[in-house]
């Protein structure tokens, strides 16, 4: 198992995974130095979209909360879906979608900040502002990304 740190905004960004599978993403004040695979400082650095090769460990399995990761995992770069929406395709209720997302083990790779309130953002730990930053990255990314109409 490999750890390593990258940093968005204010934040550290730590990593823990082996080879292409991400076993922990958090979100931290201070981190150790250690190299994270390219695609987490492409993305965090409004330079990637994805993070293929990578992929999650929590979306294994056929457990209600990977069934929700995997929903959450084919929200679109730039897109956001509502806690009621990823509840109707996992099969579950709203409720169970926000624990499961406040337990997210890959935040980023499992895109639950891409996850809002039909009233609002909803929530995000360790901090809200982190939420909102990678919201607004994404809204900025892609409006540089889609074609530009006359």
């Amino acid at each position: 198992m490999q750890s390593g740190s990258c940093s968005f905004q204010l934040w550290k960004v730590l990593v823990d995974w082996d080879g292409t599978t991400v076993f922990r993403v958090r979100f931290v004040r201070t981190a150790n130095a250690g190299s994270v695979p390219v695609p987490f400082t492409k993305f965090l650095s409004g330079k990637g979209t994805d993070f293929s090769p990578l992929t999650s460990a929590a979306l294994a399995g056929d457990s209600v909360y990977a069934e929700i990761y995997r929903a959450v995992s084919l929200i679109p770069y730039g897109e956001t879906r509502t806690y009621g929406e990823i509840a109707e395709a996992a099969g579950t209720h709203a409720r169970v979608v926000g624990n499961a997302m406040s337990r997210n083990p890959t935040p980023l790779i499992v895109p639950c900040h891409r996850v809002v309130g039909t009233d609002g953002l909803g929530g995000f730990s360790p901090d809200i502002e982190i939420k909102k930053g990678l919201l607004a990255m994404e809204k900025k990314v892609s409006k540089k990304l889609s074609p530009t109409s006359y």
